[in-house]
Parts: C-alpha cells; structure tokens; sequence
C-alpha cells in the first residue's frame, strides 16, 4: 500500500520537473508509505513512489519498478487478493521464475503479457500507472469499486497523477481554486468526490473501474478513457445460505494475508463482527480497535465491541474520544489532507487507525460494503420502498435520492447564500444532471425484470460506498495504515448482485418469513441483510447478530458549539454565506448541525485555498 505520483509530457519534450521537486512533491504523500520512497526520471516522464510495505517487506518490492525487459514501468498502490492464482496464469504464458513475492511483481507481469486487458484480472483494490514504452503510452487505472484513489489533472502541456490532491496543488504551475460546483454539491451531499468531479477546479478523479489513456507518441498528449469493469446485473437468483456464508468468508480470509500484523475494526454490529470472527479463526492472537464516545449506554459501539470481543476471546483496545479531542483531530486531518471531512465519523476512523498503527499493527480489515450490497440501510430503503410504490417515472429516482439524502437541499440555498457572492450563481444543475445519469445507469445494469428497489440499491454503491471507501482510505493512510474491505469485493459484489431483493431487505419484516422457513427465523425481526444474517446466525455472538445498525457513532452535534468561532471568522464563509445564515448557525450550533457541520469544513478549507 502506498502513494503515487507522476508526470508526463509528449514525445520530444522533457517534463518540466527537476528530481528535487518531483521528490518533494512525492513526499506530500509520505504518510501512505513511510517504509521507502523512489523516483524514476526518463525524458517526458516521472514516476515517484511511497511505499507501505505488506507483501515482501524486503528491498524487491521497491518502486517504481521496471520490468525484466526494462521496457515498462509501474507505480501501485494496492492488493491483489488472486496473486497466486494469477502467477500460475502468468506462467502458464510466460515460464520465467518470479524474482519477488510481492503482488507489485504480478501485476507488471501481467501487464506485460495482456496490456489494460489484464485489469480485469486483479481480484483486489488498486491505484496504478504504467509506462510502456514500446508504445509510448501512460496509463492510469483505478480498482472496479473505488477502494484506492487516483487524482489527476492538466497542467500545462502535461499531465500530473497522484494518489491525493496535495501534489497537483504543490505543482509549481498549478493555480488551485476552489471548484463552486462541487462547493455546492459538498453541502447538499457531504461528498468531497463525486464521480469524477473534486473540490479544486481542473483536479479530476478517476472513476472506479475506469482507465485513462495517454498516447504520448506525439508532441501533444492525447487522452482517452476507457470502463473496464461494470457491475453484474441481476440474475435473480436465490442463493443457498451456505454459498452466502463460504464467499464471504473466502474473502475474508483472502484479505488476511500480509507480511505484517493485521488487526481488525470492531464497532460491534454485523459486518464487524463477521470479519472479526472469520479473522479469529485464522489468527490466533487477534487484536481489535473500536473508537467511541462515553456514554451511559450499554448499547454504544464501546459497550456493545468489548462485549463482541469478550465473546470471542480477542485483545481488545477502546480509544474513547472526548469533544476536545475530536476538534483537535478534525481540525488537524482538514489541513492535512486539504480538503474537508465527508462525515464526523472520519476522526473516530482515523483515532483507530493512528492507535491500533501505535500497537504495532500495519493493516486492518474493516466491514464497509456489507450495507451497500446486502441491503443494510433501513431507513434510506424504505423511503426507496415508498417512493417505489409512487405513480411518479421510476428515473427520477436519482432527484429523489438527492432530496432524501441532502443535509442541505438544493432548493434551501438561494435563503442561505450571500446574493451575488461567490457561489450564489452556481445552481446545482450539474448535480441533479449527475445524479439522474447515475440513477438510470444502475437501472440499466440492475436489469429490467429486477426489483425496482435494487437500483435504488445500486446507487448507494456507486454514491455511498464509494464515498465510505474514501473516508476509510484517507482515515487510514494518514495514519500509516492499510484498510481492508472483505464485503467490497468484486466477487461478493457479484454474489450479491445476483440476489433477490427478498434475500437483501424487504419493508415488511413478515415477509422475510412467509415461507416459514426455520432457517429464516432470524430475520423477523429485521428487515435489512437477510441472507448476510441466515449465513452467519450460529457463527456470531448474538449481540451482534440482533443489533441494530451503527458504525462510530459519534455526539458531534453537541460538540460543534466548541467550534462556532470560526464560522463568525472566515473570510471564505463570509463571502458564500449570507450574514443571516451565518448567524443563525453560530447561535445554536447544536440545532443546526445539518448546516453547521458542512461550513466548519468549508471554513477551515476554504479560507486557505480561496
């Protein structure tokens, strides 16, 4: 695991970067890979590299790295969870003995011999570029689920590619402003990326599943784009429940394997606590980390993980997070990774992360995903349900999901925004166009004899999990750590694809029972991830199979007052924000908290990029 970073210009014209400031450029990114950096200078390219060593801890996985021919080169950042089935395929064309046994060694091999047709191979989460110079073409790829980030952007006559924002912006010929678009997309959606939009004008992302191309045969670049993955449509197809349970624990098991110690985050509801166990059967000495506030609960994430880990017979740790602790950490991570915090549950990630990397541990698996393809939003499916059942075209569903789903609606902006100001002529046309394009592409490839619900579904995995996946990979890498997703896989996801909506939520929890199969017993009392429930009922402590949804669940309305200050103070706000808006927040700050949490972390971002 690790960071990356490049440039490149076209044929018969050096890049502009001296090795000094491509080395420092690269070292923005030092938290993803404390165990080693290298640079790679060669006419119109540059490849710089962090790295976090898991696999083959020793000086062979160094990168950038060359092939044995010398004719391409790699950066990556990522895991191959197939990288024995697919050195046996590599051999199978290419005899010669493997000289590493890292994963980074497979995938240049396997470039090698299939090109970007061999990107649907990795079973794993990715990030990478290559270089072939045979055919003087770079290539940028980003994993079918968007567990790794790829930033890129046009600077000049070239291209620059990291794995976070901060060294674009560094680039001493990049202007960075803020992108007033994605600024007024933040506040409805609390996402910092959405598709391929950031919130720096002219710094793209790479989209999940997605390749970009660049020929650089010529003197001018020339771009292409290309989807190598797309998600599995319904197949209907009701699944035995040990199927269920044996994919899952597959995975789980494949997400284990590492050179380092791996640790697990346990918060003590389903997901967590199915990884955790199927980890403690494979390693002996577990540890696990929960993050949490006190509370006189006995139902909180602290009470309810040391009751899951007792259970279980794992070491457990508890970081307990108090209210200055949390503004400390929130404003901290805001000014280190330059862009502001998508959830409050980001500092409780990163408070696990930055413990669990003190206790020795280097990778974590973690339960994001189970909710997205198992159908674990309660609340969210049953607003889906009922707006199913509505006589409205079944393709506005992407407005609807806007307008549920807003902690800022669209049409509240024109009262809050400061007439004529900086943001007050944006609109968020370009959001609801977005949205409607992604809606009717998950019906698409939800397939049309599907469950209406399920594209529902499917956009919360291109909009939620994405934007989770994000939150746990910049919480994680700050610290120095790697996150594992076992349930965000593409095998589980297409396992779960070919599910019946009835295996994944239904609105009445009595339906979940109609067959009155004992196996099914379980599941009427709830109506989220059925089958995720049937397959691990006598496998889990019952605490955990029977509670309710939560994940770090944090007091952070009540805390923000601590944080009002900078909301009077900020030149950026000020120059978004109407005066009234601005003080009816700071005045009860608690009350507020779907408006004050957003511009606390557009105050502390914007004023030092606007």
């Amino acid at each position: 695991m690790c960071g990356i970073f490049g440039v490149i210009a076209g044929h018969g014209h050096n890049q502009s970067l001296d090795e000094a400031t491509v080395k420092r450029l690269r070292d923005r990114l030092a938290h993803r890979g404390p165990d080693g950096a290298g640079v790679w200078l060669h006419g119109n390219v540059a490849f710089a590299h962090r790295r976090l060593a898991i696999r083959d801890i020793s000086d062979a996985g160094a990168q950038p790295m060359a092939s044995e021919r010398g004719d391409i080169m790699l950066v990556y950042n990522g895991e191959l969870y197939n990288d024995a089935q697919l050195r046996t395929d590599i051999q199978r064309v290419d005899p010669r003995p493997f000289r590493s046994a890292c994963d980074t060694e497979t995938v240049i091999r396997a470039l090698e011999i299939w090109g970007a047709d061999a990107l649907p191979k990795f079973r794993g989460m990715f990030a990478l570029a290559w270089w072939d110079a045979r055919t003087r073409q770079l290539t940028l790829a980003r994993d079918p689920l968007g567990i790794k980030p790829l930033y890129y952007a046009g600077v000049g006559q070239e291209l620059v590619f990291a794995s976070e924002p901060g060294p674009i912006l560094a680039h001493p010929k990049f202007s960075a402003r803020p992108n007033w678009a994605m600024v007024s997309a933040y506040l409805t959606t609390i996402r910092t990326v959405l598709e391929s939009s950031t919130m720096f004008d002219g710094v793209l992302a790479l989209a999940p599943g997605q390749a970009l191309c660049v020929d650089a045969s010529g003197s001018s670049l020339a771009i292409s784009m290309r989807d190598f993955w797309t998600a599995p449509p319904s197949a209907l197809e009701v699944a035995q429940i040990e199927s269920v349970h044996d994919e899952i624990e597959s995975s789980i098991r494949r997400h284990l394997n590492a050179d380092v110690p791996v640790c697990a985050m346990l918060s003590g509801g389903l997901d967590s606590t199915i990884t955790t166990t199927v980890a403690h059967n494979e390693i002996a000495d577990l540890r696990t980390f929960c993050a949490g506030a006190n509370s006189d609960s006995r139902d909180d994430d602290l009470s309810c993980a040391a009751e899951v880990a007792s259970a279980l017979g794992v070491r457990h740790h508890a970081t307990h997070i108090t209210q200055s602790a949390f503004i400390e950490q929130w404003t901290s991570m805001v000014d280190s990774l330059g862009v502001p915090l998508s959830t409050p549950n980001e500092v409780a990630i990163h408070a696990v992360a930055q413990q669990l990397r003190a206790d020795g541990c280097v990778v974590t698996i973690s339960g994001e995903g189970a909710d997205e393809f198992f159908g674990g939003y309660e609340a969210p499916l049953l607003a889906a349900w009922n707006f199913c059942r509505m006589d409205v075209p079944p393709e506005t569903g992407g407005r609807f999901q806007l307008e549920s789903n807003a902690w800022v609606a669209p049409r509240l902006k024109a009262a809050l925004l400061q007439p004529g100001g900086a943001m007050a002529h944006v609109g968020d046309d370009s959001l609801l166009a977005m949205y409607d394009d992604l809606f009717k592409s998950c019906m698409e490839t939800a397939g049309a004899d599907a469950d209406s619900l399920e594209a529902h579904l499917r956009f919360l995995q291109r909009v939620n999990l994405v934007g989770l996946l994000q939150r746990l990979d910049t919480s994680t890498m700050l610290a120095s750590v790697e996150g594992r997703t076992p349930f965000a896989d593409v095998n589980v996801a297409a396992l779960a694809c070919a599910l019946p909506m009835s295996q994944k939520y239904v609105p009445d929890a009595q339906d979940s029972n109609a067959d009155g199969d004992g196996e099914l017993a379980v599941a009427t009392a709830f109506r989220t991830k059925i089958a995720l429930r049937q397959a691990f009922q006598q496998r889990i402590p019952a605490v955990a199979l029977h509670r309710p949804k939560a994940s770090f669940p944090l007091p952070f309305a009540s805390w923000l007052p601590q944080k009002a200050s900078v909301l009077r103070t900020s030149p950026f706000l000020r120059a978004v924000f109407s005066n009234d808006a601005i003080e009816t927040v700071v005045s009860d700050p608690a009350s507020h908290w779907r408006l004050a949490w957003p511009m606390a972390n557009l105050a502390m971002w914007g004023d030092r990029w606007w």
